[in-house]
């Protein structure tokens, strides 16, 4: 008989030692595996006595050993008795579980383990010694051991090892591609995996052997205790076989593409979630569970979020099952388990003895309580509910402190985070209450998702035509939209009727998520964004699939209360901002974190994690994008009433060849594209995270957190798919990430304000039919006519075919770049009287982007005219000067000549600037005729109106003043490979004229041709005279960033094409001419740069072959990864097309050698040119000067522009420095120098030839700088190889040869490096001191040293300073 049942109240009450369930809470109804998994919904009774037969009541057990027929007939009645056994077995839980759906469970004392014993093997051992005494005799044992299995139990675990190793590979590969797509008509399938592998999987039913051989494979990750005393031989079977395990059947390690399938099985039960579904949730977990194949796609987080749906519910019954599910799975709770259960415990009431179980079970696997609130992410009010639940065991518990904040320990920027000094940070220009307005405005655009603005083509007169085509247009919409909603309800109908155990990846679930209307919206936005030239199918894909996404995520925030938190803080946040605040003795991030801290309640600002999958975003925008294209039709007489009044389709699908690849494009039929164009309306529809923020942004404070209110933002761009980067993020030091995250926010916290009157001239242009050389895009009714069509088109010629693609080409790059211009015109105008900021987030070299994509000031010429600081400063004495040297920069002219000369020239050309400004589009337009001309305006504007102010002084300028480097990827070249030659070449050497490295490149590129032309070289001789920087600067600028010879040549075709003079039948030639010419000189001029990029070429190179990608930690502490892999495809099959998906989410793929070697060096280049960016930005943050970037283009107030060039030049040592591998930071006005009156000697070492240097040097230290100076000679051969180009690394010995009398007796030491010893014995003062500085500097110095005089008067005082070190070896880099 069964024993009865016992409640788990119960189990509850149970004593602790007394066989209680470890975690202290009910065990529910056993999980079960195999064929009996599809009848599981929920818990029943079970008992702990062998299953019975119905009519007999004999055990089955008596029947295998008791019988006295043949064996061959034993044989037979034994198979069907099994499969009789198997089916009676699944009636019964049929039977049982639809008599009752409240779970209960049927266990007995000593099956439960006690707390301190290993709960999953214990119960097993326990049940197997108290059934030994109940049944039947066991079979023969041998006399040596205890009992073995008997022989047909062998067979079954041999065959069951055999089958595993065989196909159990096949089963995981197949059954997990099967479970990410398989619904909705679009089944995922890899190129790689053929088609025979998801049929691999063996019947389940083909002889009683295999039927019992499947059932124990499938449940050999652990039964549950409560499953191991319901049927106790099975489980004693079980065990053994897991237990006799062979140990060289080797586990299959966790692929990435397991972790991408873990979080599409997670990202659909965070789905349920969402919906309120719980039921739906857990019986999607059991599918994968039930498997033990789709069991290895589930982890932890899998379970917690199950159990978080219940534990909202209150249900400790559910989430008991849970815990013994994820117990049977060989998984351990972590944090999120336990929170879930005392969340569930808090919610539900439940007695001190279970909530005192549960906490003291968190500290037997090694937690503290005080873990659950650091680092557990909690919605809503699930932290006061954990809180209230371990407040009932533990009455006096508080909250614990917040950390400590950290600072950053790096030595590039120790003076940054130091607080010795206290610093206050600069303010806004506004108050806390204009502050808090913004912030409403703000959250309000961010709540509504979208935002329709005017369109600047507004103020065209409006037609008749527009008129008509405006009405027919709103009511074809109207239509429409009745006709997408009902095709989405039917989808979702139709998702609806063919959900079963096997359709648990339906779409369904994600189109439930948002209301109707709002899935209809998201389509009508790309219905009326969609070009006339179409466009790809896949970007249209993951366009809906991502609007469906940050919607989703809108409402989580909503829902998680996290806004009401974000608002609270934001409220104090803005005292620190604003100017009648609190001082600013606080960065934005430091302070942010103290509000968080100090708030303590309330639910986490960061979400848990619940990204989708890029598969999973392109399916359903696939499906989305179905639904439009098969339910918006138009009225084929609706241009044409004489026509057949036929519905036909709005968009259709045809192929297209971009390159050599075969496209898919959705493309709107000529009919909507002409009533679109006879519309004009005049209102653009944006997502709000496209238009420029109304509030300051929230500072970044992790790699999760910041930027927009509401709208989700990454802090790292990647490709689609790739997750590497997060991971390091994730991984990182948090610490660490400090100054990146501390110079974003810098950057995004600069207020802007638009240019009126230069935006007023911009959109007049624009309206009036544009101005290609002005780089204002005309319509498309400017466009190149096609040819006339023929009646008959085999007629016509290859010429007027190929004319014919080329007006279509011409026509969809107008209307592209139409439509760029419009928007971010008609952007500039919906803020042309507002304050507004640009969040900026980074991309994975590091390279700071403004989070607006369309209007920012990293824009064109256009958009960086229309662009002023908010802020405004007086100009001060030197800031009008600024501003005219800035014009003239601007103006491309006077490249060579010095900042005094241009200043002079500025001055000369005063009367046209004021001409511009007065007259722009009626005076001489001198403006037009530069090489960026509406700066150039906007610059001679500002320039007039200081100028002809009383105190120009005085004068409070908005006007943002830039300083660009000068070929900074050279620049980075030069400085780590110490070349002389190439930093005079990019100006890091003080020169009197500044150099320009194009310029030069260029007249290098003009002696080659000569000399070629004077041998008679036919494309030299054309190229006379076309020769110019303009030609060569796009290539010399680019090479240092990978581009080939090929691309090179491109970039020179583009520049002769722009020359009306020149043939156009030598432009291939030419320019292929001319990429070898200008690729010659770089490497005869920058020589340690060329080898300085093969180098890391080489390296990564070899970095790839050996099966790894490339990764480096810049010196700023952000560590990067390069994403390139061997990508494999995956294929969407849908109704339209078979979509090919690109993901380079798969670690386990080989990387792509040619792209990680060609993209490292322009990719570490870009990552050290962008920690440069960041070391500016903080200092100048901390000095209060306004600042933004470009990348390595500089913006700042006149005022400033001194001040902001002063900490350039010392983080550019120091950089590369700790780019070389050495941690220093001197600024240059710091070393080597002493006090006046000491003595040191001062060691410098010169490349070999440097006489000249010498001469000067010693003329200086003899004549005007040092009193009692003198000069020897010291050997380098001790010191290894050194060169100019690589100086060695640590010199051991000096060897002191003798003095040197004159300047004519100094000699080199081999060839391998000269070195000169200056004795100093006293000084003059500081002038004299500097003067032999800026010497030094000047004079090609690669590094040096300074050792006391008395240390060095002999060679073993100086090897004692260096022991005891005193001789601090000090690199002397350019600055």
């Amino acid at each position: 008989m069964s024993a009865a049942p016992v409640p788990p109240e119960a189990l509850l009450l149970s004593p602790v030692g007394a066989g209680e369930p470890s975690w202290g809470l009910p065990r529910s109804a056993p999980v079960w595996d195999g064929a009996e998994r599809s009848v599981l919904s929920s818990g029943a009774p079970l008992t702990s006595q062998p299953l019975l037969l119905p009519a007999a009541g004999i055990p089955w057990s008596v029947l295998r050993t008791y019988s006295s027929i043949s064996t061959k007939e034993k044989a037979r009645r034994n198979a069907v008795c099994e499969r009789t056994e198997l089916l009676e077995v699944l009636k019964a839980r049929v039977k049982q579980l639809q008599a009752s759906s409240v779970p209960e469970v049927t266990v007995t004392k000593a099956e439960l383990a006690p707390l301190g014993i290993d709960r999953r093997q214990e119960p097993l051992r326990q049940a197997a010694a108290t059934r030994a005494a109940k049944e039947p005799p066991a079979p023969r044992q041998s006399a040596a051991g205890p009992a073995q299995p008997s022989g047909w139990v062998e067979k079954l675990r041999k065959e069951m090892h055999v089958r595993q190793a065989k196909v159990e590979r096949k089963l995981s590969i197949a059954a997990s591609k099967m479970t990410l797509v398989g619904q909705a008509n679009a089944k995922v399938k890899v190129k790689a995996t053929p088609k025979t592998k998801a049929k691999a999987k063996p019947k389940a039913k083909k002889s009683p052997k295999e039927t019992k051989a499947t059932a124990w494979s499938q449940s050999h990750a652990g039964p549950s205790s409560a499953y191991a005393c319901s049927k106790p031989r099975v489980a004693e079977l079980k065990q053994g076989v897991k237990a006799e395990k062979p140990p060289n059947v080797p586990e299959k390690r966790e692929s990435n593409h397991q972790k991408i399938m873990q979080q599409s099985i997670q990202s659909n039960l965070e789905c349920l979630l969402c919906l309120q579904q719980p039921e739906e949730a857990e019986r999607l977990l059991l599918f994968y569970h039930g498997s033990p194949v789709k069991r290895k796609l589930l982890n932890v987080g899998a379970y917690n979020i199950v159990m978080r749906s219940w534990a909202r519910k209150g249900c400790l019954h559910r989430l008991s099952r849970l815990l013994s599910m994820l117990e049977s799975a060989g998984l351990r709770p972590n944090l999120d388990s336990y929170a879930a259960a005392l969340e569930c415990m808090g919610r539900s009431q439940a007695c001190t003895k279970t909530i005192w179980r549960c906490v003291q079970q968190l500290k037997h696997d090694g937690f503290h309580v005080d873990e659950l609130f650091q680092k557990c992410l909690f919605e809503g009010d699930e932290k006061e509910t954990v809180l209230r639940a371990i407040r009932i065991v533990q009455p006096d518990y508080q909250l614990p402190p917040a950390p400590k904040p950290q600072s950053c320990k790096s030595a590039l920027l120790s003076n940054f985070y130091s607080k010795e000094k206290v610093v206050s940070y600069p303010k806004l220009d506004f108050s806390v209450q204009e502050l808090r307005e913004r912030f409403q405005q703000q959250l309000q655009m961010e709540l509504n998702n979208t935002i329709t603005i005017e369109s600047v083509e507004s103020t065209k007169p409006l037609t008749p035509q527009a008129r008509r085509a405006r009405k027919q247009l709103a009511a074809l919409r109207s239509q429409w939209r009745g006709a997408i909603l009902q095709a989405l309800q039917k989808s979702k109908h139709n998702m609806s009727q063919k959900r079963t155990m096997s359709g648990y990846n339906s779409l369904y679930p994600y189109l439930c998520l948002l209301p109707d209307e709002e899935y209809v919206d998201i389509m009508m936005q790309i219905l009326n964004t969609l070009s006339p030239q179409g466009e790809s199918l896949s970007v249209l894909a993951r366009e809906l699939g991502s609007k469906v996404y940050d919607r989703y995520l809108t409402q989580r925030k909503l829902r998680s209360r996290q806004l009401e938190k974000v608002q609270e803080i934001y409220e104090d946040y803005i005292h620190l901002l604003a100017k009648d605040g609190q001082p600013g003795e606080y960065l934005p991030r430091e302070y942010w974190e103290k509000l968080v801290a100090e708030a303590g309640y309330g639910p986490s600002l960061t979400l848990k994690d619940c990204s989708w999958p890029y598969v999973l975003l392109m399916r359903l925008g696939v499906c989305l994008l179905e639904i439009l294209v098969h339910s918006v039709k138009v009225p084929r007489n609706t241009l044409k009433p004489r026509l057949e009044s036929r519905l036909i389709p709005v968009l259709y699908h045809i192929y297209s060849f971009r390159s050599s690849w075969q496209v898919g494009l959705i493309k709107p039929h000529p009919i909507f594209s002409q009533l679109m164009s006879d519309a004009a309306e005049t209102t653009l529809t944006f997502n709000s995270s496209v238009i420029p923020m109304l509030c300051p942004p929230i500072p970044w404070t992790s790699p999760h957190f910041g930027a927009y209110v509401l709208s989700d933002t990454k802090l790292m761009r990647y490709v689609d798919g790739a997750f590497q980067h997060q991971q390091l993020l994730d991984q990182c030091p948090q610490v660490n990430l400090h100054p990146v995250l501390d110079a974003l926010n810098q950057l995004g916290n600069c207020a802007w304000k638009i240019n009126q009157p230069v935006l007023d001239i911009i959109i007049s242009i624009f309206n009036d039919k544009g101005n290609e050389k002005l780089d204002i895009p005309p319509p498309l009714s400017e466009a190149p006519k096609p040819p006339v069509t023929p009646s008959n088109s085999s007629a016509w010629h290859k010429s007027q075919k190929h004319e014919l693609l080329l007006c279509k080409k011409k026509a969809a790059e107008m209307h592209s770049l139409r439509m760029d211009a419009l928007y971010k015109l008609s952007i500039a105008n919906y803020v042309r009287d507002k304050v507004f900021w640009f969040p900026h987030n980074m991309d994975f070299r590091g390279r700071t982007y403004p989070c607006p994509p369309y209007f920012n000031h990293l824009g064109n010429d256009v958009t960086r005219a229309i662009l002023l600081f908010a802020e405004g400063r007086p100009l001060g004495p030197k800031g009008l000067d600024w501003l005219k040297i800035h014009l003239v920069n601007l103006t491309g002219l006077k490249k060579k000549n010095s900042l005094q000369e241009r200043l002079h020239y500025a001055n000369e050309i005063l009367e046209e600037i004021l001409d511009s400004a007065d007259r722009p589009l009626t005076g001489r337009k001198w403006w037009m005729n530069t090489d960026e001309p509406w700066q150039v305006l906007a610059c001679c504007m500002e320039v007039a109106k200081a100028s002809r102010s009383p105190d120009p002084a005085a004068f409070v300028s908005h006007f943002p003043v830039h300083q660009d480097g000068s070929c900074n990827g050279l620049q980075h070249y030069a400085a780590l490979g110490r070349d002389l030659i190439g930093a005079i070449s990019v100006n890091l050497m003080p020169c009197s004229v500044p150099q320009d490295v194009y310029s030069a490149v260029a007249q290098q590129v003009e002696e080659f041709r000569k000399k070629d032309a004077a041998e008679g070289l036919k494309i030299a001789q054309v190229l006379e005279g076309f020769i110019s920087r303009k030609v060569v600067k796009q290539t010399v600028m680019t090479v240092v960033y990978g581009v080939t010879r090929y691309g090179g040549r491109l970039q020179i075709e583009k520049r002769l094409k722009e020359i009306d003079e020149f043939p156009e039948e030598y432009l291939w030639e030419a320019s292929q001419y001319l990429v070898r010419q200008v690729f010659n000189g770089i490497k005869e001029m920058f020589s340690a740069t060329r080898d300085i990029q093969h180098w890391l070429t080489e390296s990564a190179k070899l970095i790839a072959q050996s099966g790894q990608t490339v990764e480096w930690v810049t010196p700023m502490g952000l560590p990067i990864v390069q994403p390139y892999y061997r990508v494999r495809s995956t294929v969407l099959n849908s109704n339209m097309q078979n979509l090919s998906v690109k993901s380079s989410a798969n670690n386990n793929q080989k990387p792509d050698t040619v792209k990680q070697k060609n993209a490292f060096p322009p990719n570490f280049i870009h990552s050290l040119d962008s920690t440069h960016m960041m070391l500016t930005a903080l200092h100048c943050f901390r000095q209060g000067l306004t600042f933004v970037s470009v990348h390595d283009c500089y913006w700042t107030h006149a005022l400033t522009v001194d001040v902001m060039n002063q900490p350039q030049q010392r983080e550019q040592s120091p950089l590369a420095e700790e780019a070389d591998g050495a941690a220093v930071e001197c600024p240059r006005d710091r070393r080597i120098q002493p006090d006046e009156g000491d003595g040191f000697h001062l060691f410098l070492q010169l490349s070999p030839g440097s006489q000249r240097a010498l001469d000067r040097l010693w003329t200086l230290a003899a004549s005007e700088a040092v009193v009692g100076a003198g000069r020897a000679i010291l050997s380098c051969g001790s010191w290894g190889k050194g060169t100019a180009a690589s100086p060695p690394r640590r010199p051991h010995h000096v060897e002191m040869l003798g003095q040197a009398g004159t300047p004519g007796g100094v000699q080199g030491a081999g060839g391998d490096g000269v070195a000169a010893l200056f004795a100093v014995t006293a000084w003059r003062g500081e002038r004299s001191w500097r003067g032999l500085r800026d010497l030094v500097w000047g004079q090609g110095i690669r590094w040096g040293w300074c050792v006391p005089t008395a240390a060095a008067s002999s060679r073993a005082g100086l090897a004692v300073a260096r022991a005891e070190g005193a001789v601090p070896r000090v690199r002397l880099l350019f600055s």
